[in-house]
Parts: C-alpha cells; sequence; structure tokens
C-alpha cells in the first residue's frame, strides 16, 4: 500500500485528502494517506509521497519551526534526500519550495511573487492547461502568488501565466487543485510512487 503524507500545517487538508481518495479509487492504487504534524513523523512514517497545501507561508513557516514540530526545514532535507518520490506544493506550498530559507538549494527553480494575484475578494477560478496530461481543467487561485522567472519544465499555464513548474519529481502549482473536482494532479502524484 502507498503510503502518501499530507503536511498539516495549514489548508484545505481535507480537500486534499478527499481528492487522494478519489484518485486511489480510480487509479486502482490502495493508499493511505499519513498526516504530517512534526518532523519525527515525517521521518518515522517515510512516505511514498508528500503533498504540501496552501496556507499563508509566514504562518507555515512559524508553526513548523516551532520546537513542537520542527518539521520546518527538515521537511526540506527529507525532500533532498528522497529524489525519486514524488512531491507536490500548492499555494503557499509552492512559496516554501522556491523560497525554503534554510541556506540551502531550492527544491524547485524558480521565483514567485507572493499573493500577486491580489487580495482574498480578487480570487477567482479559470482554465488551465497542462502540458504535464494534454489537457485543460479548472485552476481554483486564492491570494495565489505569481511565477515571475523559471528555469524548470512548466506544467501548467494560465493564459499567458506560468501557474505550475516541474522540476523531476516536484511540482509546484500556484493554485488549488484539491478545489476542483479534477484529481489529475493527485493520480500524478499515485501513479509515480513506487512502493518501499
Amino acid at each position: 500500500m502507498l503510503r502518501v503524507g499530507l503536511v498539516m500545517l495549514q489548508g484545505a487538508r481535507h480537500a486534499h485528502i478527499r481528492m487522494l481518495n478519489s484518485a486511489s479509487e480510480e487509479c486502482g492504487v490502495p493508499i493511505e494517506v499519513l498526516e504530517i504534524r512534526k518532523l519525527e513523523e515525517l521521518t518515522s512514517y517515510n512516505p511514498n509521497a508528500l503533498i504540501i497545501p496552501g496556507g499563508e507561508s509566514t504562518t507555515m513557516r512559524k508553526i513548523g519551526r516551532d520546537r513542537a514540530s520542527r518539521l520546518i526545514p527538515g521537511m526540506f532535507d527529507w525532500i533532498r534526500d528522497n529524489p525519486s518520490k514524488p512531491i507536490l506544493g500548492t499555494c503557499a506550498g509552492a512559496i516554501l519550495l522556491a523560497n525554503p530559507k534554510d541556506g540551502k538549494p531550492p527544491l524547485i527553480n524558480a521565483d514567485l511573487n507572493r499573493n500577486a494575484y491580489g487580495s482574498q475578494y480578487e480570487s477567482f477560478q479559470g482554465p488551465v492547461h497542462s502540458s504535464l496530461f494534454a489537457r485543460e481543467f479548472p485552476g481554483v487561485f486564492i491570494r495565489a502568488p505569481r511565477f515571475t522567472s523559471t528555469d524548470d519544465d512548466i506544467c501548467a499555464m494560465h493564459g499567458d501565466e506560468i501557474v505550475g513548474v516541474k522540476n523531476q519529481k516536484v511540482i509546484a502549482l500556484t493554485f488549488h487543485p484539491e478545489l476542483s473536482d479534477d484529481n489529475w494532479f493527485h493520480k500524478w502524484i499515485i501513479e509515480n510512487s513506487q512502493e518501499d
């Protein structure tokens, strides 16, 4: 059974669980979703894949650096030490991957502008085209960051805007796929995971 870790610091965690379970059923691959709040949980569970949901990146860093958690920055080292494991970061998760602030290389090679799409009132839903799946699906943008440049593969576009980048098995999205009814990115996580 595949073990998918879900960072529980903030964000639409339960929506990710719903999408993972839907993707698992459609892929015919049984999974166990592991809720990760502490570094010791990440290292002891050692999941086959990891999802870093959205939220507010500054708050996530503060909670994750607490002595009781220590999840940040240890999570970034875990990702670097496990390059074969798929990682999905959405919205604030993308910000953390692009700028881990741990004095080590970023997990994606991209620059982002936080909240570049505007305030909560300016949140919107729009079509996103993914070259990874060669299809279009709905993108939900909530106080979304904006990619200003990247050296990585572009895996999702909203019009002329880059909204998804991929660095080997690390994907960073500025939108929230878990808030739509489209589970293709969650299927990608499952299909690119390998059991230990």
